[in-house]
């Protein structure tokens, strides 16, 4: 694993989630958020095992939950102890496999 990454500006969170549909930062300021929803548990579960592939890929992954069709989604750059660029190239992938 690389050296951490910098942490995100209160600015640049702010500025980046007007890119990031459905997203949001959390009170603290240390990960972004979203839940997304889908027609049944199958097509969650796909959805999260192509997240995961992705993920791998990337060497950074989520944290997450799965309740039947719902998907919660957290990122943090726990390294770095918040938020970082990392968190928003792969919550940008994520968008882009949720198709928007």
């Amino acid at each position: 694993m690389s050296a951490a990454s910098p942490l995100l500006t209160a600015e640049e969170r702010a500025r980046a989630l007007t890119d990031l549909p459905g997203w949001q930062v959390t009170d603290d300021g240390r990960a972004l958020t979203r839940e997304l929803t889908f027609n049944d548990f199958t097509a969650a579960f796909g959805f999260m095992t192509r997240v995961a592939l992705m993920a791998e890929k990337m060497d950074h992954h989520p944290e997450w939950t799965n309740v039947y069709n719902r998907v919660s989604i957290s990122l943090s750059s726990h390294d770095a102890g918040g938020l970082t660029g990392r968190d928003l190239e792969l919550a940008g992938a994520i968008n882009r496999l949720a198709g928007g």
